[in-house]
């Protein structure tokens, strides 16, 4: 999880799953049909929530624990 020099770059890590939530949503749909299909469009919708949950977390470490802190309410609602 650190860099060449040793060092964590959560910004970057968290960086990483915002590219992953973006590629998620421009992946091309495979030339499926029926129940595969709908499995495809099912697992792009989880992951693209997994990839872009993570990608807007805050962070902070403290006594060496990292916390991603997720605010889950409407933009309107956060302080």
């Amino acid at each position: 999880m650190a860099d060449a020099s040793g060092s964590l770059d959560i910004d970057a890590m968290l960086a990483r799953f915002r590219d992953r939530a973006k590629a998620v949503k421009q992946r091309p749909l495979p030339p499926v049909a029926g129940d595969e299909r709908k499995a495809f469009i099912e697992q792009a919708q989880r992951d693209y929530m997994d990839f872009a949950i993570v990608g807007d977390a805050a962070w902070s470490i403290d006594e060496g624990v990292l916390t991603l802190t997720v605010d889950l309410r409407p933009a309107d609602q956060r302080s």
